[in-house]
């Protein structure tokens, strides 16, 4: 809560004259759609790192004052000790969990839009696709030389089946246009070509109503859509892609996995932090606050390497973007043990 106004208030510097520089830009919209937004974006991002650095401050501060003292004392139990800060953890995963798969994702979205119509410089290429290529299943093929996002509407398109090596289907079109009131296809100018083992069988035409086992949003490939689409959806899309035999889809499982393991990194962090901080030290608080601040810095870096390397086509995603808690875990685990025999 302390940091978010200052972060906003560094972003409002920064994005000022953009915001000035459109006129039917209303200070409602700028609310509404990019701070309201950013506010859970960022808020919840930072909710669990927020926490350690807040348990840190606050049981340095009852240490310091010969609090946690007088707790041992009384022959209370390190692990009864922890209570309180487990039920405080399992309040802030359980809100961030309910945010990242339901809600953030909502609040991308509309951050996002907001982003490329104010924001951002324009592209007059941002529309276009080109080359799209996608496997539909482990024997069909389509390729589109050129792709509009917003008209949904390509050319040069091709649609092959296959089987084993060998092609037994293709579909040619000069024009494919995406029809929403039919959730259909219309080809214009198109070629289907049936192999047989002796033969070949040729049909041309200038329309051709049909249907694929694809949208215009499937042809869309960008890392933003990941994050635009709630756990459900998402889950779904993933299920639906490794269905079709698309082979690497660890970017939309990485952002899958995360919006779990972050939150659940609240009880990791949460108890790293009392650990650390139960103890009275030399220099009070402000040493326990810099060697919070260092770990947490540590945790940003190894989560972000985490999401770089999972993304790639040769790892696994889930076992990447859990590593930071695992080895957190383990510092946890360990001065747990070492706290608890004292």
């Amino acid at each position: 809560m302390l940091l978010l106004p200052i972060a906003m208030a560094i972003d409002v510097s920064e994005k000022i004259d953009k915001f000035l520089r459109h006129t039917n830009l209303s200070l409602k919209e700028i609310i509404q759609d990019y701070y309201f937004n950013f506010v859970i974006i960022f808020g919840n991002t930072f909710m669990p790192l927020g926490l350690f650095i807040a348990v840190i401050f606050f049981t340095s501060k009852i240490a310091e004052n010969t609090e946690v003292i007088a707790i041992h004392s009384a022959k209370i139990s390190f692990t009864r000790f922890l209570k309180p800060y487990f039920i405080g953890a399992t309040i802030v995963a359980v809100i961030g969990l309910s945010m990242n798969h339901f809600i953030v994702p909502k609040s991308n979205k509309i951050f996002g839009k907001f982003n490329n119509a104010y924001l951002k410089k324009k592209n007059y290429n941002a529309d276009q696709l080109l080359h799209v290529n996608l496997q539909l299943g482990p024997n069909d093929y389509i390729y589109l030389k050129n792709w509009g996002i917003e008209r949904k509407q390509g050319y040069k398109f091709s649609y092959e089946k296959f089987e084993g090596t060998k092609l037994k289907y293709k579909l040619l079109a000069e024009n494919i246009r995406w029809v929403e009131s039919d959730t259909a296809f219309k080809l214009t100018n198109y070629q289907k070509r049936i192999i047989y083992e002796d033969r070949d069988s040729i049909e041309t035409g200038v329309f051709l109503d049909t249907t694929f086992s694809f949208t215009p949003e499937d042809l869309v490939n960008v890392d933003d859509l990941a994050k635009e689409m709630n756990s459900i959806q998402l889950y779904k899309f993933i299920a639906q892609s490794k269905a079709r035999g698309i082979s690497n889809l660890n970017t939309y499982l990485v952002e899958f996995h995360k919006r779990t393991s972050l939150p659940v990194s609240s009880y990791i962090l949460t108890f790293i932090a009392v650990c650390l901080a139960s103890r009275k030290r030399r220099g009070g608080i402000g040493i326990n606050l810099a060697i919070g601040i260092i770990l947490m810095f540590l945790y940003v870096f190894l989560l972000k390497i985490a999401e770089v390397l999972g993304a790639g086509s040769e790892t696994n995603a889930f076992a990447m973007v859990w590593l930071p808690n695992l080895l957190f875990g383990t510092l946890a685990v360990y001065l747990y043990l070492k706290n608890a025999k004292n």
